[in-house]
């Protein structure tokens, strides 16, 4: 999988898993690289999208150009508990350290993505994580497995100018906060541009942490992805 190009890794997930394979997505800052990529070899494949009611305004407007641009066959999860109850019940989890943002995770990402799973009876997920975009990423393989489900990163080995290329090749945009400094995006208590001093993983979660806990092993034993 190493040797092969994006183009060739998709395909043979989607030769290799058919129907039970999807696409995520966060509308993210280089998001529709991963949609148009995709859709180009599997134009009805399911792609998820977990809404956790904090995006910023940007992203969902971004995601109905995408939506619409792409004819996308989208499939938008949200949290079980609304973000207001939350907050009345519990408070501002992203607030109080690591266990709080643990569960504040689990309750807007993980959950819903786990949901996704099932009902859509995947075996296998797509996802565009790039090795420089985070320590945490810089071993990921191009294929892997997460408890019961295979995850396959096509764009795994790509470095900014790739995606920049294959943007402008295909006359695709960049998330509109790119231009404001954001490069990478998440739920807006959550996220910051990046200024001067900080890496990319520092403008998420204030640097506690770069993932949001969809792209992390869980322990628990129920847990499909």
């Amino acid at each position: 999988m190493e040797n092969l190009d994006a183009m060739a890794r998709t395909r043979w997930a989607v030769e290799t898993f058919g129907e039970e394979l999807i696409l995520t997505t966060s509308f993210g800052v280089q998001s529709a690289v991963m949609l148009h990529l995709v859709t180009q070899i599997a134009p009805r494949m399911p792609v998820v999208f977990i809404d956790t009611g904090y995006l910023f305004p940007d992203t969902y407007r971004f995601a109905e150009e995408l939506q619409r641009r792409l004819e996308l066959n989208l499939h938008v999860y949200q949290p079980q508990m609304s973000a207001a109850r939350q907050e009345a019940l519990y408070g501002k989890r992203w607030q109080q350290g690591a266990e709080g943002l643990k569960d504040y995770n689990f309750i807007n990402t993980v959950e819903p993505m786990d949901r996704a799973v099932r009902e859509l009876g995947a075996s296998a997920w797509l996802a565009g994580l790039r090795r420089n975009q985070a320590s945490a990423r810089e071993h990921l393989p191009v294929l892997q497995k997460q408890n019961k489900v295979s995850k396959i990163h096509p764009i795994i080995d790509w470095d900014n100018r790739t995606v920049h290329r294959y943007l402008t090749e295909h006359g695709l945009p960049y998330h509109p906060l790119w231009e404001q400094g954001y490069v990478s995006l998440g739920d807006w208590h959550s996220t910051s541009p990046l200024t001067v001093g900080m890496s990319e993983e520092d403008t998420r979660f204030g640097g506690q942490k770069r993932e949001c806990g969809l792209h992390e092993i869980s322990g628990q034993p129920d847990f499909q992805i």
